[in-house]
């Protein structure tokens, strides 16, 4: 018997969404017209291991590229927030703001009702779940170990 979750999991439709990001209004659903999108939930901009985590997957864009995904970083920070941190550290993807938690929600994301856990969630263009994968606050997936990831999801395709 399957265990039922909240929120979606491998094979599961995504949750659509729209948010206000450093590049606009980010919709998933028009996203994924053009590949695979990787939502990355962080805790918080301007944070030690944040900045790491993104200024890395900004480091490697091109071997994102190269399997056709996006990536949007989303947290509750504001939009004032994202701009800056995105400013300050070039960050080249849309950083979404999710200050009600609505879409962190969704996605089975928050701790408790205020804190945001790290996790990725890949979403293919077929709009279902690829891969999702959650840590503690203090590790982060560096693109190399994301790069072993799609290439098994490309051998199982």
């Amino acid at each position: 018997m399957a265990v039922r979750t909240e929120y979606p999991d491998v094979g599961d439709p995504a949750v659509d969404f729209t948010l206000a990001s450093t590049h606009g209004l980010v919709q998933l659903s028009e996203l994924l017209e053009d590949g695979a999108v990787l939502l990355v939930f962080h805790p918080r901009d301007n944070t030690l291991v944040c900045t790491k985590q993104l200024c890395n997957y900004r480091d490697h864009l091109s071997m994102f590229a190269e399997y056709d995904v996006q990536i949007v970083a989303i947290n509750h920070d504001s939009l004032d927030s994202h701009r800056s941190f995105a400013e300050k550290y070039s960050l080249p993807f849309p950083l979404a703001s999710d200050p009600d938690r609505k879409v962190s929600h969704a996605y089975g994301v928050l701790l408790d009702l205020f804190k945001a856990r790290r996790a990725m969630v890949l979403i293919g263009e077929d709009g279902r779940v690829w891969w999702r994968y959650s840590e503690l606050r203090v590790f982060h997936r560096t693109a190399d170990d994301l790069r072993q990831v799609l290439e098994e999801l490309r051998g199982a395709g």
